[in-house]
């Protein structure tokens, strides 16, 4: 299989500490049709079973399904013990990328002091494992920490002269805040490949929760549907599918350089929008991302 252009690539979870790790074959065996560029594994907070997890994953992804993963990692509560054992266990697992990224503050937990900010966490994959490439996050609707948007496509330009190769968005749920986002990074001279973040409206909670902790703003149009059919998950569910195919749909007409589908291990849901925009993304034989 080849690249796509734009490119389309989807987030997967590890299952939930009371969960049975084949709970993630169900995810990849559900997304059979689906066509990513590559498959991103997310990390908890740093502790050994996170990072066997993410690697185990990571592995069958490539291995079983033939498809590029990419691993995250996150920084705070972690040493460089733990980040030097991480990436070697990537790289057993086939790993061709990292994505770095600060981690959620965990209540009664002190960060380590290590690796405080991604940047410093990119600045020593880049050094340590030269030839893995990175990924990094970046925000539409502006960090929540950040003091102005001005200073967080400061802080961004920062990630990629460390070594960043590539970004991937948080989630928004309005295309014009990524749009004028991706002006001022192109005004700062971030030139490298920028995916949308799209997570598809399933659930009312979920989308408050983000928007809570993300800092993403809730339009009116999502406002009405989360009012109108939060008591009706399945209707919900169907106009959240239409909503993010829309999304898509108007990001690739204004060429956006690809979309990040966050799929929450919801397999039914991705293939039903892969479905909706699968024709506008053109496969190119024989080449790769990483």
């Amino acid at each position: 299989m080849g690249l796509h252009e734009p490119i389309f690539s989807l987030e997967v979870f590890p299952p939930r500490r009371n969960a049975s790790v084949c709970s993630i074959y169900d995810t990849l065996d559900g997304l059979e049709g689906v066509k990513p560029d590559f498959i991103s594994v997310t990390y908890g907070t740093g502790k050994h079973a996170d990072r066997t997890a993410t690697a185990r994953i990571c592995a069958t992804i490539g291995q079983e399904y033939g498809l590029a993963a990419v691993a995250h990692l996150t920084a705070q509560y972690m040493t460089r013990e733990m980040v030097d054992e991480a990436l070697d266990m990537f790289e057993e697992a086939g790993v061709q990328a990292v994505l770095p990224l600060r981690g959620d503050c965990v209540e009664g937990r002190e960060p380590v002091g290590v690796f405080t900010y991604a940047r410093d966490l990119i600045d020593y994959v880049h050094a340590s494992k030269p030839r893995m490439k990175i990924v990094a996050a970046c925000y539409p609707e502006t960090h929540p920490e950040a003091s102005s948007p001005e200073a967080d496509i400061a802080h961004l330009k920062e990630k990629v002269d460390a070594g960043a190769e590539h970004l991937i968005s948080q989630l928004f749920y309005s295309n014009e805040d990524f749009m004028r986002f991706l002006d001022r990074a192109r005004a700062a001279g971030i030139s490298v490949p920028i995916e949308a973040g799209i997570m598809p409206v399933t659930r009312a909670s979920q989308v408050r929760h983000m928007s809570q902790t993300c800092g993403s703003r809730i339009p009116a149009q999502v406002v009405r549907m989360l009012d109108k059919w939060e008591d009706n998950p399945q209707a919900l569910s169907e106009a959240g599918i239409a909503y993010a195919s829309e999304q898509i749909c108007d990001l690739l007409a204004q060429g956006v350089d690809g979309i990040h589908l966050y799929s929450m291990n919801h397999p039914v849901v991705t293939r039903r929008i892969w479905r909706n925009v699968e024709p506008l993304f053109v496969e190119i034989p024989n080449s790769t991302l990483f």
